[in-house]
């Protein structure tokens, strides 16, 4: 069952690691990696929605892109995946262009979300556009669908023509549409020949049934190991029932103290020993008594 692809696997949608201040952290980037890559994640995605991307600015992302290549070869083998969307083509152009010329695995964009009305043929000019200008001959971008916070998404007609025309550069994207319907239509459709990486922990099993190659999620900044275990076992046959049932339990503890950010921050404090990390405005930290409450509940897990 394994996908031939090169960005099969399990990537943590990691949390960007910020100072008392807000300020990014950058000493400690190599921190979060090696803790990802040691728990059995293939990588990890910068800035996106768990890393606040939209409450960074250009320079703020590219000096953590640049930290995370530097400290790169402590984890060898790790792959990186930048997230670079804006409602700015411009922008987006920039930043994707400076992923791969640091050598990252692929970028993740999301629509421009600001323009939710855009049509399917607007949206094909703008990401066409964007390869175009930004994506190497032999790069990989990923469409990142999340039409529940972004306000717009990729239709199955906008996904085959840009598929079409852009067949090795348009890998395919992250489903966060916490959708079964349309992970099983995604497998129908496309097969293996888009590339799908579920959003949606307790749908991994299921996704991967339906021609999914993995997963990048929130929660993989706590629960990879078992992540890692439904993947392995998927691709190797076995029966994984019982460890996504134990992924299905964490995920919902998890989704009880939204949004994710602040509260993965206390728990990888907590329950594993890394710094403090606090979070950018307007997100705001933890209150004390739900921190109480899921580090009681995610204990159980450990």
């Amino acid at each position: 069952m394994t996908s031939a692809h090169p960005l099969a696997g399990v990537y943590a949608a990691a949390v960007t690691p910020l100072k008392n201040d807000s300020s990014l952290d950058l000493e400690s980037v190599p921190v979060i990696l090696k803790f990802l890559a040691d728990r059995g994640c293939h990588g990890a995605v910068l800035f996106g929605t768990t890393g606040e991307g939209p409450s960074f600015s250009p320079t703020e992302r590219e000096a953590l892109m640049r930290s995370a290549r530097a400290y790169r070869h402590q984890v060898r083998g790790f792959r990186l995946i930048a997230g670079t969307g804006t409602p700015s083509l411009s922008e987006t152009i920039e930043l994707t262009k400076l992923a791969f010329e640091l050598g990252y695995d692929a970028a993740l964009v999301v629509p421009p979300y600001y323009f939710r009305k855009a049509t399917d043929d607007g949206l094909f000019a703008w990401f066409s556009a964007l390869i175009k200008k930004a994506v190497p001959t032999d790069g990989y971008l990923l469409g990142y669908h999340f039409p529940n916070v972004a306000g717009i998404g990729f239709s199955i007609d906008l996904l085959a023509r840009l598929k079409d025309a852009f067949p090795v550069q348009f890998a395919g994207i992250k489903d966060s549409s916490h959708d079964v319907d349309l992970a099983r239509t995604l497998g129908e459709k496309f097969g293996s020949d888009l590339l799908v990486l579920t959003g949606t922990d307790s749908y991994l099993q299921l996704a991967m049934e339906n021609k999914a190659a993995g997963c990048i999620t929130a929660p993989a900044n706590l629960i990879s190991p078992d992540l890692r275990e439904v993947w392995n076992g998927m691709n190797e046959g076995r029966d994984i029932s019982e460890v996504q049932k134990r992924v299905n339990e964490q995920r919902h503890i998890l989704e009880k103290y939204p949004p994710f950010p602040p509260m993965l921050k206390a728990l990888l404090h907590r329950l594993h020993g890394l710094p403090r990390w606090t979070v950018k405005p307007p997100l705001e930290e933890v209150k004390n008594e739900l921190e109480e409450q899921a580090v009681a509940e995610m204990q159980t897990f450990l």
